[in-house]
């Protein structure tokens, strides 16, 4: 394995990282929820009464974020997704499936949950991310895709 020495981003990734901990204790703090971005997602697919508008702007603000960043800050990252449209689909699938079937993604447990130290959380995380660590493995280097 090699790092990408020209993209390796060591600063903006701490900073992003240390961004997203202080938005979840925010979150934490004034709303008194964690800040499981699949939760949030699910509940529009089951909305209840006045529990809509929240999860909607918190969304839109998760998209609109990056394209704001780019605007301002000139940043314009370069994307490569070398696979085809359908083994991204399928992908997107298994990560939706994994979140439900996992109660939380990598933001509820990964984030939020290993600073409570929740062993729940403990479990998940280091079960998406060996299961993330394995298909890669097996993809690239035994398969060759």
């Amino acid at each position: 394995m090699q790092i990408d020495w020209l993209t390796f981003t060591p600063i903006p990734s701490l900073l992003g990282g240390i961004i997203l901990g202080i938005a979840a204790v925010l979150y934490v703090l004034l709303h008194g929820r964690i800040l499981g971005i699949s939760g949030i997602v699910s509940g529009l697919m089951h909305p209840k009464q006045g529990d809509c508008a929240w999860r909607i702007v918190l969304t839109l603000g998760l998209l609109t974020a990056p394209l704001l960043a780019a605007l301002f800050f000139e940043i314009r990252p370069i994307v490569e997704i070398d696979a085809d449209w359908f083994a991204v689909i399928i992908a997107g699938l298994l990560v939706g499936f994994g979140a439900q079937y996992g109660s939380g993604c990598t933001s509820g447990h990964g984030i939020c949950g290993l600073s409570r130290l929740s062993p729940r959380s403990l479990v998940a995380t280091l079960s998406f991310m060996g299961a993330g660590f394995l298909t890669v493995f097996v993809l690239r280097h035994m398969i060759g895709l």
